[in-house]
Parts: structure tokens; sequence; C-alpha cells
């Protein structure tokens, strides 16, 4: 770990007196939370937004923390479900997600909005950090120079080895490829079928994507070409019954994972 940048985000955050935390369940925010509750105490609130774009699995993570390490936690509904320009599902969508996860916790009034945001998030597409401006959210991690591995090193440093381990796993919105609309049912869909796919077999990533005419359930691709095709077939079978319930007819794929496999740009 570069003790450094450490000491430097330690700065960042104790010069803020007192901040809200972004905090969504994964590693990032989840990091940051333990930094800024160590050196804020009471003047750091961690506030999560429960959805359904959430997975339940990130939200208990949160309540546990909150509660073993004796975090300030407000849970929220920052509305972004029910946001027309959201549930359309453009390619800037977390920028209407993020306006309303931002604009929330602004009116709760608990000091300076900080995310989990780190160096690397900045060479990607990230329209979320457009409304992050308009709100005026400071992002510690990019302030200190730290990157996604050096985040992990702080996570494990701290003693949160289950976080530093913690695989990336966007919201579940992410699943739905660009343009087709958001709806609650299918996030309970996709998360339905990521947990039953997990409890069957062991990979880092796996995703389910719902395409236009197909339910494309990822997986890294050295586990995918390592399953026999007739433990290809049963897994399918046991899928097939929970998408059935959710009345998406769509036929259900296996394919390699893809990381960002359902964002489109549409012309």
């Amino acid at each position: 770990m570069n003790s450094e940048k450490y000491e430097e985000l330690r700065a960042v955050i104790k010069g803020l007196k007192t901040c809200s935390v972004a905090l969504s369940g994964g590693v990032d925010s989840m990091t940051l939370a333990a930094v800024a509750h160590d050196i804020l105490g009471e003047q750091a609130t961690m506030v999560h937004a429960v959805s359904a774009a959430v997975p339940e699995e990130a939200s208990q993570r949160v309540r546990t923390y909150a509660k073993r390490l004796g975090w300030k936690l407000i849970e929220i509904n920052s509305g972004e479900i029910t946001a027309p320009d959201y549930k359309r599902n453009p390619a800037n969508r977390c920028y209407y997600c993020k306006s309303c996860l931002y604009t929330s916790i602004a009116m709760l009034q608990v000091g300076t909005i900080i995310s989990g945001t780190n160096l690397d998030d900045l060479s990607d597409y990230r329209p979320g950090l457009i409304a992050a401006k308009e709100r005026e959210v400071r992002h510690p991690f990019v302030e200190a120079k730290i990157s996604k591995a050096e985040l992990r090193q702080i996570a494990e440093f701290l003693g949160l080895d289950d976080l530093a381990q913690l695989p990336a796993s966007p919201c579940l919105s992410s699943r739905i490829e660009t343009g087709i609309q958001i709806n609650p049912d299918d996030l309970r869909l996709v998360e339905r079928i990521e947990s039953k796919v997990r409890s069957q077999i062991e990979a880092e990533n796996i995703r389910c994507r719902v395409q236009p005419e197909v339910l494309s359930v990822e997986i890294d691709e050295p586990v995918l070409l390592g399953i026999p095709e007739d433990e290809r077939d049963a897994l399918i079978s046991t899928l097939e019954p929970i998408v059935a319930e959710h009345q998406m007819n769509r036929k259900i794929l296996l394919s390699p994972y893809k990381k960002g496999s359902a964002f489109k740009v549409i012309q």
C-alpha cells in the first residue's frame, strides 16, 4: 500500500469536517465509509439508496458493516426507478440515477457528499460524474490519486479482507441492454437468475443480460468452457421456471462474460 497516498486520503476526509458517504455496498464506497468513520466518527453519515436496481446482497452488506463498525447509516429511496428518463434506459442512464441519488442525499443536509469514485473510473464512460459535478460531490480517492488496486490494498490494510476481494458488481440496471425499458420485475428476474447460477457454479463474474430477443447468462469464459454440454443444458433447465414465472418471453443462452456488453451506443 502507498502510505503517502493513504495519508493524503485521510487528510482530504479530515478537511471535510462533516460528510455524507454515498454508499452502494461495493468495495469502493464501503472502504471510503470505513476510512471516513475512522476519521470523522459521527460526523460521517453513510447514505444507502435501496431500490430494485440495488442487489439485496449489497444492501445486506451495508447493514452488516454499519452494525459491526458502528456507522451512522441512513437508508433512502432516491426514486430513480420511477424517473421517466431513467426508465427509458438511454446510454447516459447513469446520469439520471446519480442525479436522483445526489439530489436525495443533498436534501438530508448532512455535510459534503463524497463518493467512492477512484482514479481508474475517470478513464471509463461515466455520465454519473456529470451529476456529481452538478451537486459538488467530492471524490476523495481521485483527489488522493488512488487507483482501484490501491483502494483494495487499503481495504486489506484496514482488515476488511472480504471487501478487498469483492468482485465488481454494477447495479442491476446495467444488465438491461441500452434502449430496453427498465422495470422492477425484470431487475428482480436478473437478480434471481444470477443468484441461482452462483449457487451452482463458482465464477468471479456472472451476469444475466436482458437483450431484445434473448436472456444471455454470461459466465467467465474459462469456467464456461469447462462446463460439459449436458451440464449446461441442466443449468438452463433450472433457470427456465424462473423466467416463466416472470413472464419473460426470451430464450436463455449461456455466453462468455464480457464487461459492459449490455451497453450500446444508439445512433
